[in-house]
């Protein structure tokens, strides 16, 4: 059943929930932050437990925060929308459980694109998530979500600056 909730398309010139927008510098080479969004083996040491993705257009994004259960806590079902290597990712996108019946059964999902900047040996990396409906419930989950990928941000940068040797081998390499 699809949710009964108004949703905006361009939030900005209806006056609506604006998109969430987060970057962050990352001391590493564009080529490692790449294939840390884009390798399932990459990609669960910073942001979940598990993941199914295939970095193509219409491959999967599925991230399970809870690896026991893939039925909550998930991404699936999202596919990958863009992939222009090394500059940018587009994903639909499923919230948690709490908004699982606001966000997760409406068509369309809101939407993520992540953009690379090459800046030497670092990379800039901008997260903008949209499609955000109004009302205070869908005020709540764009809450949640900036405080999320705030995490998520911090998390990527904290993994790649550390040295984690599941990240830092050039990608494609067997360690």
């Amino acid at each position: 059943m699809k949710n009964p909730l108004k949703r905006v398309k361009n939030n900005e010139e209806l006056g609506q929930m604006s998109s969430l927008r987060m970057d962050v510098r990352i001391e590493a080479p564009i080529d490692l932050v790449w294939s840390a969004w884009t390798e399932p083996e990459r990609i669960t040491v910073w942001f979940a437990p598990e993941a199914n993705i295939e970095a193509r257009s219409g491959g999967p994004f599925e991230l399970f925060f809870d690896p026991d259960d893939h039925s909550h806590e998930c991404t699936k079902g999202c596919v990958f929308t863009l992939v222009e290597p090394k500059c940018m990712l587009g994903f639909n996108w499923k919230g948690p459980s709490m908004f699982a019946d606001l966000m997760n059964d409406i068509e369309p999902l809101t939407s993520v694109e992540v953009t690379f900047h090459d800046e030497g040996e670092a990379t800039r990396v901008i997260v903008e998530h949209s499609g955000w409906g109004e009302g205070k419930d869908w005020a709540e989950a764009r809450e949640w979500h900036r405080r999320a990928w705030e995490g998520v941000l911090t998390s990527l940068k904290s993994a790649l600056e550390s040295g984690d040797d599941r990240l830092i081998f050039p990608p494609n390499v067997d360690t």
